[in-house]
């Protein structure tokens, strides 16, 4: 080992003992790295994802990336870009050399440290008279203004952001409800000051007209764009029932809204509406603090619209354990109140329920009725081509977008927080010309009493699914298929299967149902390292 102007230069393995697809850890000076031989050449990367700081080695290396066991997020091998989401900094690439049956890395000392490396971003030129707009100030927007400058343009890029808060991580407001706005931020403000990036806080965008290209702001101001790229989210959707005014019912759309239900809740009689994921989450929050919890839900089993009943009867049984009770196939009649504030709920079959508050979790509504002049679909997402764009110049991500799945053509609209960061990086690039068309498969996961549930793919419907492993002792993957295709696949305590199947349906390599049912050998970890 040699340390010349603090780089390490270190043999790391031999050759001849490296597998294809295998993905090594070994320890370099004071940290460690990753190496990974791919049929003729071998590559040297940093080993932790920079989303949550992952461990890349229990990943799947496929086809030229490493993708992520937790949450999805995909880096190049080659370069240490981050290629899907989420997450916003690549990892570190490091030279490789071969001599004889020596592996060499050369790695400097500070990226061994810091795993994190942002990309590499320009400023603005006076000489650039481009103006392109974004709307929205989530991941989307933020991965969209972030891509423009890394990949060279230099006009003037203005975010209008309705909250008062620059982007942050929204996924943290369900699972760590305590947290504060300012240590999620997914870059700090003296980022887009460097970069120079113009982000209007409190500014709501009243009109986007596709036609004239024009944003109008709530302030009067109008903005004349070159290009826009749309991604306000959605609204919480409501319900159309008496007493939704009423004091001490919550919806979860910020940090302020997660922060004041954890802080009111010690002690509380609370009835959650909506059993799929925002429920659920914050039920497993909560729980333990609360009087009581109680979850109403429309279905037969918490989950069973997007995981399906057998699922969603094992995870029902989860929080049953851990002291939350349910209402299924029910909805809320009525909210009353006394002086103001919610004081019990009632159902269609007439029960009431003591409450002291409630939170509603009962979806999103895409916010979309600013926008003039794009096509949309019923439900008020935005239609869009392969490349995000829904007319000259109009580009839209995120909640509202609604685009057609590379794998089948359907047109989807994904809710994912992994997408909206895929989105914001991919309109950008097409705003500049560069014609990509979307071919990221859908990622999420959900944590509820420690224990996470990863899943990958996109299911509308489906007419088979089957488990391997154990259900019952929550460890297990499950398949859902349709004509005999694996459309998407669930796990909990199986990592990184999921990171797996992913990269085989991301490169349609994926096996059938009927070959996966008839030889339970396939190694699908091992399979997808093989492409």
């Amino acid at each position: 080992m040699a340390a010349q102007d603090s780089v390490i230069t270190q043999t790391v393995a031999k050759l001849s003992e490296l597998q294809d697809g295998q993905i090594k850890e070994v320890e370099v000076g004071e940290g460690k790295i990753l190496v990974i031989k791919d049929k003729n050449k071998v590559y040297a990367t940093g080993n932790k994802c920079t989303h949550y700081g992952a461990p890349l080695k229990t990943g799947v290396y496929c086809n030229g990336r490493i993708r992520c066991p937790w949450h999805g997020a995909c880096f190049s091998a080659s370069t240490g870009d981050i290629e899907d989401f989420p997450g916003m900094d690549n990892i570190h690439s490091f030279p490789v050399e071969i001599r004889g049956d020596e592996v060499i890395v050369s790695a400097p000392v500070q990226a061994l440290t810091e795993t994190k490396r942002p990309p590499k971003t320009c400023g603005r030129s006076q000489d650039d008279n481009r103006l392109f707009v974004i709307v929205g100030g989530g991941p989307a927007g933020a991965s969209c203004a972030e891509t423009l400058r890394a990949q060279g343009f230099t006009g003037r890029i203005t975010m209008v952001c309705k909250e008062r808060i620059l982007p942050y991580d929204r996924p943290k407001l369900s699972k760590a409800m305590n947290v504060s706005a300012d240590r999620i931020l997914l870059r700090q403000p003296e980022w887009y000051q460097q970069n120079q990036i113009d982000v209007l806080l409190g500014k709501e965008a009243l009109e986007v007209d596709a036609a004239s290209k024009i944003v109008k702001l709530n302030d009067g101001t109008e903005i004349n764009y070159h290009s826009v790229f749309v991604a306000p989210g959605g609204f919480p959707r409501t319900l159309p029932v008496p007493g939704m005014d009423l004091g001490n019912i919550f919806p979860l759309r910020d940090p302020s809204d997660a922060n004041h239900i954890i802080e009111s809740v010690e002690g509380k009689r609370v009835v959650i509406v909506g059993t799929s994921f925002i429920g659920m989450e914050v039920a497993s929050c909560i729980v333990k603090k609360a009087r009581s919890v109680i979850a109403v839900g429309m279905e037969s089993v918490p989950f069973e619209r997007v995981l399906g009943e057998q699922l969603g009867s094992v995870l029902r049984k989860l929080h049953e354990g851990n002291g939350v009770s349910f209402r299924l196939k029910r909805v809320v009649r009525e909210f009353r109140g006394v002086e103001g504030k919610v004081r019990s709920v009632l159902l269609d079959n007439g029960e009431q329920l003591d409450a002291d508050m409630c939170v509603v979790g009962a979806g999103i509504i895409p916010n979309t009725k600013f926008i003039k002049n794009v096509k949309m679909e019923r439900d008020g997402s935005v239609v869009c081509d392969e490349f995000l764009k829904a007319a000259d110049g109009f580009y839209a991500g995120g909640d509202i977008c609604r685009f057609p799945f590379y794998l089948n053509g359907e047109l989807i609209r994904i809710e994912h927080y992994g997408m909206a960061h895929y989105h914001g990086t991919l309109a950008a690039k097409n705003m500049l010309g560069k014609q990509i068309p979307a071919t990221s498969v859908p990622f999420f996961w959900t944590t509820q009493y420690g224990k996470s549930i990863r899943y990958a793919g996109h299911c509308m419907a489906f007419d088979d699914l089957f488990f391997q492993g154990n259900l019952e002792e929550l460890s297990f993957v499950g398949f859902y298929c349709k004509d005999n295709k694996v459309v998407a696949v669930v796990s909990l305590n199986r990592d990184p299967v999921v990171s797996a199947v992913a990269e085989l349906l991301h490169n349609r390599k994926m096996p059938s149902a009927s070959e996966l049912k008839s030889d339970n050998s396939i190694d699908l970890i091992k399979l997808a390292a093989t492409i």
